[in-house]
């Protein structure tokens, strides 16, 4: 399973922002997992990094960064990825039509957030951290 990770999650985990934080780590520690990969965007670690540095500091913000990324992918994000938001709704959110956007280039089967109301034009399945454990955890239980 290809699980993308939206900014948000990433910061719940990177800045220990309870109460997120419990159910956004339990998620992340699937990285390497079989059969589980996570996928995040240029943008969301752009975005990540904004807040990390300012809660942390660069030199542990580097830090923290070097860990996560040696557990995760990162989706392509160039112009094809640019220019498939245009067939998005035009109300939506710019940059979360690019999150969807790179995350189908890089074949996610579902985005993970906090912010389910932003990606109500997905035609990823998407779920907050704690749903998705949960569906992660029915289908274990099934096999």
């Amino acid at each position: 399973m290809r699980i993308f990770l939206d900014a948000n999650v990433l910061i719940a985990v990177l800045n220990k922002e309870y109460p997120r934080f419990d159910e956004a780590a339990r998620l992340l520690s699937l990285a390497g997992k079989r059969p589980y990969q996570i996928y995040v965007s240029a943008v969301s670690l752009a975005i990540a990094w904004y807040f990390v540095e300012r809660k942390s500091g660069k030199k542990l913000a580097a830090q923290k960064f070097d860990v996560l990324l040696k557990h995760i992918e990162v989706t392509p994000c160039g112009p094809t990825e640019i220019r498939r938001v245009s067939t998005f709704p035009p109300n939506i959110d710019w940059e979360d039509g690019l999150q969807v956007s790179s995350a189908e280039s890089a074949g996610c089967n579902v985005i993970a957030t906090f912010d389910l109301k932003d990606y109500y034009f997905s035609p990823i399945p998407y779920f907050t951290p704690k749903a998705l454990l949960i569906e992660i955890n029915k289908k274990a239980a099934l096999e």
